[in-house]
């Protein structure tokens, strides 16, 4: 038996997934949308930015080597002849691009957070939540306007994502810098089976603020904020969840009463029933959750002024 050389194994090591499916199983590709695509074989296993994840074995690679020996089960070998055997000409490379790294640039914030804690705490935010938010770095006051910034983090702890939202006005931003990928999120780490996900951060600290009102613990929740919603894919931050977070099993979805929440809820359940347990679970009434919170704290308000 033939040795392979050293030039052939790093000539299939450069084959990307997308290149190697596209000539060698044109059939057994999907596109999603945008540049994201996933395999019809496995319909959880999602290709982008260069990488692939198999979302339903929690595995994962670049190469199109890796694929055929994680996903395929050849050996290696075989693997390395299969990709060299269908390049017996160089492919027009396919690759998709990497995205540029971005760099996270934090505004400046005042030591004093008063004014966005008066600004939630009209919203109907329970206090201690946002004690607990400004005290675990997550919420900030801007400098610039006194402005309320969101803060989110990766896995390891770094400063990714700002979401600005105005105290005195209807301005809504991201800081400069930020990755969608790492929006905000309060996780419970040590009980993270179940993640209970929103559009926006304010509907995440209303739907916690509820679950402190009906007397439950809301510190033992996990939440995640999308960031906002769009087009047919799974959103960003819910995949960097799932992919650093692969004990999940649990996919609550808090999404908006309206024509593109229900639409973007219908979507996600879509694309991941058949890997975890996914529940729709809109507010009751509102739009969103914060018009549900804030509804609720009315009853409450007129119920105890008629006693």
């Amino acid at each position: 038996m033939s040795l392979i050389s050293k030039e052939d194994i790093e000539r299939a090591r450069e084959m990307d997934l997308l290149t190697y499916l596209t000539h060698c199983e044109p059939d057994n590709i999907k596109h999603v949308s945008g540049e994201v695509y996933c395999t019809r074989e496995h319909d959880s296993l999602i290709i982008s930015n260069g990488k692939w994840c198999w979302f339903s074995q929690s595995i994962g690679g670049k190469s199109a080597l890796d694929y055929l020996i994680k996903v395929k089960g050849l050996p290696f070998r075989e693997a390395v002849e299969r990709i060299i055997g269908n390049v017996t000409e160089p492919l027009p490379v396919f690759r998709q691009k990497e995205a540029p790294a971005k760099r996270f640039e934090m505004p400046e914030v005042n030591a004093d957070t008063s004014r966005v804690t008066r600004y939630l705490i009209n919203r109907g935010i329970d206090p201690e939540i946002i004690k607990w938010c400004i005290d675990h770095k997550l919420i900030y006051e801007t400098a610039k306007y006194g402005s309320v910034l969101f803060v989110g983090y990766d896995a390891q702890g770094n400063p990714k994502y700002g979401a600005i939202r105005s105290t005195a006005g209807d301005f809504k931003g991201d800081a400069k810098g930020s990755d969608k990928r790492f929006s905000f999120k309060m996780l419970n780490i040590s009980n993270l089976g179940t993640v209970h996900v929103f559009e926006a951060v304010p509907d995440l600290l209303s739907y916690a603020t509820l679950v402190k009102m009906a007397g439950g613990n809301w510190r033992e929740e996990s939440y995640l904020s999308l960031a906002g919603i769009g087009g047919s894919a799974i959103p960003k931050a819910l995949v960097q969840l799932l992919s650093d977070y692969p004990v999940i099993r649990r996919i609550c979805l808090h999404l908006d009463n309206d024509e593109p929440g229900r639409n973007a809820a219908k979507s996600i359940m879509e694309q991941l029933k058949d890997r975890y347990v996914v529940k729709d679970i809109p507010p009751p009434s509102g739009k969103d959750y914060n018009d549900y919170l804030r509804s609720q704290l009315s009853k409450l308000k007129k119920s105890k002024a008629a006693r």
